[in-house]
């Protein structure tokens, strides 16, 4: 995991505009930085999070004086990729050469190819350039061009100031050349034709296939030359991530770590607390008050990005929840994904019970900017990767492959399905515990909404919101948060809704 700074036909001095822009964003890696000038036409900077090949991944990857490449991200079939495209055609371990080697003997089209969370920007001494992101936007990428020189970064708060209002969100599962343009070669949801049918086979095949793809995804995700942990939430998705790793690691002989998060009391902490003495890992706990929730909200709101209410609400008990876990682990895998995939919010069955499959596929397209957005830049802020195994292509294709009324409420709960795929993994109550939202479950909802509700009044919101489009006095005292931290930005262009109440 890592951080990364691009310049494209930049008229005057890129170097020098490309160290300040990487500069800012040293905390998503802090271990080592490097950064090339390629050509007379680009400039690629990286500041790098030491996971896979600790010793010869530095990156720029490649040569100046030929195809050189900075990514942000893990590939998770890098060595399927390798066997594809011939060893000698790489120099090191790193996962991220196999995006390199793919594009230089295949071009921007064959980039669907890349299994895993990834945003890249390669160029070559004669000319060519090419930025792209993965098909869900796992991994942020923005872009602006003003008077046709093109900037690349990480992160908002890498563009210069006098770039910054023109700044835009590369869109994901989309590459960009000078030749051809933005190109679209993957869709956030994979084609499913190729899975079975399951309204012709018994549900427990079905469920054996869930249990067995996530299974598989999160070994993958697994991959790492340093120690994983898991957050652990006490929810469903979480619970399940936490005991496919707890096996895979107690089958190696070591003990996971987990890690958990919430008010004195708050449901998710104790769930988690119950869950990781089952699972037997060696567990952690971060647990905030009031008082430290809204000291922290600017440092929040400046990380992520943001002003989206919900969004900000589960990024704060987010943030406690990094700063621990990164004092302990360089990796966590975290349950992402799992309800827009199997239905897991109420809206989706009060709104949505005739046409739920293409508003899953609408919301998981929006994930980029909203809960994915609040998981890279939470962490990255602490120096700490997370991983989705929920959203890995396979898992995704099969998921959606599913018949809605697999994903349909039983008895008034939701993802039974899912459930019924790991029983026995987990004890029954955790198993078929209720959903709660994470902003709600760790208790910051508790804490922060009637704290600004007291604080902005009506009129406030009514002169200020509308231009905005904020809904609450809450989304108010987050926007103005934000316009402290980017306040060139337009926040037009990086606010996304959907609903999920």
């Amino acid at each position: 995991m890592c951080g990364i700074a691009a310049l494209y036909h930049h008229p005057t001095n890129p170097t020098a505009v490309g160290e300040r822009m990487l500069s800012a964003i040293t905390h998503r890696g802090p271990d080592d930085t490097d950064h090339w000038r390629v050509g007379g036409h680009a400039w690629l900077g990286h500041t790098r999070l030491s996971i896979v090949d600790l010793d010869g991944g530095r990156q720029p990857l490649g040569e100046p004086d030929s195809w050189a490449l900075v990514c942000n991200g893990e590939i998770y079939n890098h060595t399927t990729l390798r066997e594809c495209l011939g060893e000698h055609n790489f120099n090191t371990s790193s996962d991220s050469e196999s995006a390199l080697a793919l594009l230089r003997q295949h071009g921007p089209t064959a980039l669907h190819r890349l299994q895993g969370m990834w945003a890249f920007c390669a160029a070559t001494p004669d000319g060519r350039f090419t930025a792209a992101r993965d098909r869900l936007g796992i991994k942020p990428l923005y872009w602006a061009n003003v008077d046709g020189a093109y900037y690349f970064a990480s992160e908002l708060r890498a563009f210069p100031p006098d770039v910054q209002h023109a700044v835009e969100t590369f869109p994901p599962g989309c590459s960009w050349t000078p030749e051809a343009g933005l190109v679209r070669f993957a869709d956030p949801v994979p084609d499913p034709a190729d899975l079975p049918d399951w309204d012709e086979l018994a549900p427990e095949i079905a469920e054996k296939s869930t249990r067995e793809v996530l299974i598989d995804s999160v070994r993958r995700h697994l991959m790492a030359d340093v120690e994983v942990g898991v957050f652990l939430s006490g929810g469903l998705d979480s619970s399940i991530v936490a005991a496919i790793a707890a096996a895979e690691y107690a089958a190696s002989g070591k003990r996971l770590r987990t890690f958990a998060v919430g008010t004195a009391g708050s449901p998710d902490l104790l769930a988690a607390r119950a869950a990781a003495e089952h699972l037997g890992t060696e567990h952690y706990e971060a647990i905030f008050d009031a008082e430290q929730a809204i000291a922290a909200l600017d440092d929040v709101i400046a990380s992520v990005e943001s002003f989206d209410a919900s969004l900000i609400r589960s990024a704060v008990p987010n943030w406690f929840l990094a700063e621990l876990a990164a004092q302990r682990v360089k990796v966590v895998l975290t349950g992402e994904g799992a309800d827009e995939l199997f239905a897991g919010y109420g809206y989706y069955h009060q709104s949505h019970a005739d046409d739920l499959a293409p508003e899953l596929a609408r919301t998981i397209g929006a994930l980029h900017g909203l809960n994915l957005q609040r998981c890279d830049r939470v962490t990255m802020a602490h120096g700490l990767e997370a991983r989705v195994p929920f959203l890995d292509t396979d898992v995704i294709a099969h998921a959606m492959s599913l018949p809605s009324g697999m994903k349909s409420l039983e008895d008034g709960v939701e993802k039974a399905h899912l459930r019924r795929a790991f029983t026995g993994w987990l004890p029954e109550d955790l198993l078929w515990r209720r959903k709660l939202q994470f902003g709600t479950g760790s208790g910051a909802q508790d804490l922060l909404t009637p704290y600004w509700e007291s604080r902005v009044t009506d009129t406030e919101l009514a002169e200020e919101g509308e231009a905005a489009q904020l809904r609450t006095k809450e989304e108010l005292a987050y926007y103005r948060a934000f316009r402290r931290a980017l306040p060139a930005v337009r926040p037009e262009a990086v606010l996304t809704r959907f609903a999920t109440a």
